[in-house]
């Protein structure tokens, strides 16, 4: 055989075994999509937090294997879009908050108010078994997973010209609040009079004087710049608003054990980034306020307790008939436990 011969046939055998291995190759490259619909600004964004903490962690533990592309400031659409886009298997992953609860009513439960007193009780309680099982049921019921919790954070009340120091305060104000009914019910129930409005719309109905009031946790007070037209705020934390990570199960399914784990673990470390970042966010936006001339109060522990008593029984008694009573009664043993002492 000549040498021209040989070269063919090594020159097509080579061909030949890389058509055979190709294929393989390029299964253990994956893209995963990462959307959504907050700033981009790690300054001020939590969610943009968590998707850069992830998306590095990733890449750093799985040698480049999985490229997490980062869409935000809604570039795939709103919240409802992007977990629509999730659940179909359009966008491989989504960070969202309030929306999930239409597409698992069950995610309610966390709105319970003066549920959790302290941000180490809502880990303690998230992180934990409840949390856990909550997870489970998300998927048992949508077809997505949750990978972690990150947070919202506790929702406060802030007013333009009455103070709030206890539900008495409250009554017959105009207060601006989500279109939801857990939030209406609650708003009712401490006596004032929830105002549904488009965020956009907030501060201009605040100015104007449409509204007297509106809730929101501190870090969307300075986003928004609230405090020019409101000069008080009560950190009453009447709610604690938790974000979820959620993947698509295809996605989820199509990754081998060892890149599983990197997902995993990455997406613990990003939401507990995300949670890191917003109480320091919060933290910083108390001090704004006070820069702001707002007066920031802190309810006592007795106020709190009546803020409890007016508010969380006719919130539970609602959602007693839109989801499972036993799994209220799940995470209020579950609170319980991690905050003994209450």
């Amino acid at each position: 055989m000549n040498h021209s011969k040989r070269f063919l046939l090594a020159a097509t055998a080579f061909a030949a075994l890389c058509c055979a291995v190709s294929p393989a190759l390029a299964q253990n490259k994956f893209v995963l999509k990462l959307a959504h619909s907050d700033s981009v600004d790690l300054s001020t964004s939590r969610k943009a937090v968590m998707a850069d903490t992830f998306a590095k962690e990733v890449k750093a533990k799985s040698n480049g294997r999985i490229d997490v592309q980062i869409f935000g400031a809604g570039a795939l659409g709103g919240e409802r879009e992007l977990v629509e886009g999730v659940k179909n298997g359009f966008i491989q992953a989504g960070l969202a908050s309030g929306v999930v609860a239409n597409f698992y009513p069950s995610a309610m439960v966390t709105d319970i108010p003066y549920l959790f007193p302290s941000n180490d009780v809502a880990d303690q309680v998230m992180d934990g078994p409840f949390g856990q099982k909550l997870s489970e049921n998300f998927t048992a019921a949508t077809g997505m997973h949750n990978l972690c919790f990150g947070e919202v954070g506790f929702r406060h009340f802030s007013t333009g010209k009455t103070p709030v120091h206890s539900p008495k305060d409250l009554n017959g104000l105009k207060i601006r609040v989500q279109e939801t009914p857990v939030y209406v019910t609650e708003m009712k129930a401490l006596g004032a009079i929830p105002t549904p409005i488009a965020f956009p719309e907030t501060y201009t109905a605040l100015q104007t004087g449409v509204v007297d009031g509106q809730e929101n946790p501190v870090p969307t007070v300075i986003f928004a710049k609230l405090y020019e037209v409101q000069k008080h705020v009560t950190l009453d934390g009447h709610n604690y608003g938790v974000d979820w990570f959620v993947m698509s199960d295809k996605f989820y399914k199509s990754l081998p054990p060892d890149l599983l784990k990197v997902v995993n673990d990455a997406a613990k470390v990003a939401c507990a980034a995300e949670r890191k970042a917003n109480r320091e966010f919060t933290a910083n936006g108390n001090k704004i306020l006070v820069e702001k001339g707002v007066t920031v109060y802190t309810p006592t522990a007795a106020e709190i307790d009546q803020f409890r008593a007016a508010a969380q029984p006719p919130v539970v008694e609602f959602l007693k008939t839109k989801i499972d009573p036993k799994l209220i009664d799940s995470i209020q043993a579950a609170v319980k436990e991690a905050n003994p002492k209450k």
